[in-house]
């Protein structure tokens, strides 16, 4: 007796009545697919298959994927949507059906991924396991983003710099990859503040005393946190530069100025370390020249 391969039309002939016109169901996937169906029953999105709500119950492929019917009688891939070889736009559409407006995905849409066209599924694998489709650890997050981030990675390598190398952090720590309302797409903490004051808690304030570079530019006006070959990441070399950039009496057309004020003079070694005195830098609450 020959054998009877069942294929083309007979696969979509058991479907439920109630299942849409045109929609296969995900048993009709996994015949062909079976390995990725294997891989997302432990991924987060397979409650979209066996969830409470019935929209997309027995579907879950199709939530994504579209209407599988013609696929799964021809098997031609041009039947079927495949979202990571959509333009990035259509990819982030599809994810933002769900994912819209979520805490966790607040202003993908204005983030700088999407002027640069960086859809959804260039960092989330959509069928693997959870580690897969959102990595934890740090140094899975690092390496993703340093795929496209070279430059910035190699500023990790400088011998002042935050401990992502080592996978004490991650670059998620301190930026939003879904984006965010400051440049960067920075994090925030608190009362909206960066979320360089998350670690470093003890430099927030509010002081009696404020050093206005840190209250109103940021900690970017002194120090590279990406790396610096200055101690502290300093963006200068010598404390006394940086100050100078401010504190100092700047000469008609000259970007940097070279005479600090009043006594200070800078032949005599003493005045070079501007912190040796004022070592309340960020900010103090007894002193207004930050010396305590």
């Amino acid at each position: 007796m020959a054998a009877i391969f069942l294929f083309g039309p007979s696969l979509c002939s058991a479907q439920s009545p109630s299942r849409p016109p045109g929609y296969a169901g995900s048993d009709t996937c996994q015949v062909c697919h079976e390995d990725i169906a294997k891989a997302f029953q432990k991924n987060p999105h397979h409650v979209v298959e066996t969830g409470a709500k019935p929209a997309w119950k027995g579907m879950a492929c199709e939530s994504c994927h579209g209407p599988g019917g013609k696929h799964a009688e021809s098997a031609d891939a041009a039947a079927i949507v495949n979202p990571s070889k959509q333009p990035a736009a259509k990819t982030d559409q599809i994810c933002l059906k769900c994912h819209l407006n979520q805490p966790t995905h607040a202003g993908r849409i204005r983030s700088s991924h999407v002027k640069d066209q960086v859809s959804c599924t260039s960092c989330h694998a959509i069928h693997q396991g959870p580690d897969k489709l959102r990595p934890t650890r740090a140094d899975d997050i690092n390496r993703k983003c340093a795929s496209c981030h070279n430059s910035v990675w190699a500023q990790f390598q400088r011998p002042y710099k935050h401990r992502l190398p080592e996978g004490a952090m991650s670059c998620t720590d301190c930026h939003n990859p879904h984006g965010s309302f400051l440049a960067r797409s920075v994090r925030t903490v608190a009362a909206n503040e960066p979320s360089c004051l998350r670690c470093h808690s003890d430099l927030r304030g509010p002081f009696a005393f404020e050093h206005a570079p840190v209250r109103l530019e940021g900690c970017t006006t002194c120090h590279e946190p990406h790396g610096s070959a200055n101690p502290r990441m300093l963006t200068r070399h010598e404390v006394r530069f940086l100050c100078l950039e401010c504190h100092s009496n700047i000469a008609a057309g000259s970007a940097l100025g070279g005479v600090p004020p009043a006594i200070h003079d800078l032949r005599s070694p003493r005045f070079r370390n501007c912190t040796i005195c004022h070592v309340k830098i960020h900010g103090s609450n007894v002193d207004a020249y930050l010396e305590r």
